[in-house]
């Protein structure tokens, strides 16, 4: 299994894509509670306001309409709350640029950028960064296992579709993970954060040949349905707290629709308006 899509070969003429934590793993909420936010309160010295902005770190990644976002995007959306609220935060003007204008948002990506820059703030979001990489290895190998469901889901797609993982998330992270529960087995292709964004990647995935409306993205977050509607392609969702529910349908239901041509219209809408009021 390649990571580098130049190198993947088309086989069926399916193809689902699969985003990571929170969709097909069930380590979202971890990393965020015990590694992004509290390095965040860490690297910037937030420590007299560390509840308050927790709070609000975990409702932005978590448990809103940006949930999933990237990770330096959340940064910056959260270090501007903190700086309007809290204390200031020098030089937020670069990282903030360079999130929103990028075309990879990955640690060497954002390396290069503060060593061009000379950018404080960049320097010290590389340093979270890799901080939480870390703290994520340290995590107990029995916090971090797929949602019930997922594998089963993941194997029967395997029987008639190409399946790519599309996250943005850390791709050792990733790899380590689905590596260990033999979430792998059912992968063609891994696609993490250094690979590009995730409408950067699905649209690299449909330029090998697969007609649009024969592609599905199975994603929790709001970012992965804009994914695929900037490509043109399917949405499936993994609704939060419901998540054995969702894989379960998408087994015995879902798939067959999409791989039958009944997906499109009536039944994604439904399934996107209980997506939009799960998250509201």
């Amino acid at each position: 299994m390649s990571g580098v899509i130049e190198n993947f070969q088309k086989k069926r003429a399916f193809l689902v894509c699969v985003d990571s934590d929170g969709c097909a793993m069930d380590t979202m909420d971890i990393k965020h509670f015990q590694c992004f936010g509290p390095c965040m309160v860490d690297e910037w010295e937030l420590s007299e306001w560390r509840d308050a902005i927790l709070k609000r770190w975990n409702e932005i990644n978590l448990y809103s309409m940006t949930r999933g976002i990237n990770r330096f995007k959340a940064l910056v959306l959260c270090l501007k709350e903190v700086s309007h609220q809290y204390k200031p935060i020098e030089d937020l003007g670069n990282l903030e640029h360079w999130a929103e204008t990028a075309n990879e948002l990955s640690n060497s990506a954002l390396e290069k950028e503060a060593e061009k820059l000379d950018s404080i703030c960049m320097r010290k979001a590389l340093a979270w960064s890799k901080a939480v990489n870390e703290n994520i290895k340290k995590l107990p190998d029995e916090t971090k296992q797929p949602f019930a469901g997922a594998r089963e889901g993941l194997a029967k797609a395997h029987e008639s579709a190409d399946v790519a993982i599309v996250s943005s998330a850390n791709a050792d992270a990733v790899i380590e993970e689905w590596e260990q529960h033999k979430l792998m087995d059912h992968v063609d292709i891994m696609l993490a954060q250094n690979a590009g964004s995730k409408a950067y990647c699905i649209g690299k995935m449909v330029e090998k040949g697969y007609e649009k409306k024969h592609v599905l993205m199975v994603g929790d977050a709001p970012g992965d349905r804009q994914a695929a509607e900037k490509n043109g392609v399917l949405y499936y969702p993994i609704l939060v707290r419901r998540e054995k529910e969702s894989w379960e349908r998408f087994a015995n239901e879902a798939l067959t629709k999409f791989l039958e041509g009944t997906y499109e219209g009536a039944y994604q809408a439904q399934l996107l308006k209980e997506f939009e009021d799960n998250l509201s």
